[in-house]
C-alpha cells in the first residue's frame, strides 16, 4: 500500500507539472515567477515517489520519504495559497514580480525583456480563472489532495 499510494501521489505531482506545461505552451498562459516556484516541490515529490517505487524493501526509509513527499506537496500548496492572496490583493507579493518595486510611472507591462521577448508576467495578475479560482488556487487544492495521499502512504503498511 505504501508504494501504491506513493506512486499515485508522485504521479499526481508529475501530472500537475505536465498540466502547467500544457497551459503554458498549448494555451499561451505564460507563468510568472511564483508559478515556477510552485512547480519545484512537485518535481521533488515526483522524484520521491520514484525513489520509493524503485528502492527495494526498506520500509522505514520509504515511510520517511513519504513524509518528505507530504512536505513537498504541502509546500507547493502553501505557495499556491500565498500566490492566490497576491493575485487577489489580500497581501503584498514579492516586489520582484508584482511591480511594486518598479518605481513611479512604471508598471509590469511597460518592462521589456532585453532579449526581445514579451514583457514579464506579473505575479499579482491572474492569467485566468476556472470556476472562480485561478491556477494557483487550483494548484493549492490539488496539492492538498496529494498531501493526503502522501500521509496515507506514510501511515500504511508496505
Amino acid at each position: 500500500m505504501l508504494k501504491r499510494f506513493s506512486a499515485l501521489a508522485g504521479l499526481g505531482s508529475l501530472a500537475m507539472v505536465l498540466g502547467a506545461w500544457v497551459f503554458q505552451y498549448r494555451f499561451g498562459m505564460a507563468p510568472c515567477a511564483m508559478c515556477f516556484w510552485q512547480r519545484y516541490p512537485h518535481w521533488a515529490a515526483f522524484g520521491i515517489g520514484v525513489l520509493i517505487v524503485v528502492l527495494p524493501g526498506l520500509t522505514a526509509l520509504h515511510r520517511g520519504l513519504a513524509w518528505l513527499g507530504a512536505l513537498a506537496a504541502a509546500t507547493t500548496a502553501g505557495i499556491g495559497v500565498f500566490h492566490t492572496g497576491v493575485e487577489r490583493k489580500w497581501w503584498p507579493g514579492p516586489s520582484s514580480c508584482t511591480g511594486s518595486g518598479l518605481g513611479e510611472g512604471l508598471d509590469g507591462g511597460s518592462l521589456i525583456d532585453p532579449t526581445g521577448g514579451a514583457a514579464p508576467v506579473m505575479c499579482d495578475q491572474s492569467a485566468g480563472e476556472f470556476l472562480l479560482l485561478s491556477m494557483p488556487s487550483w494548484n493549492a487544492i490539488f496539492s492538498l489532495v496529494l498531501v493526503a495521499l502522501w500521509i496515507r502512504a506514510a501511515t500504511r503498511a508496505a
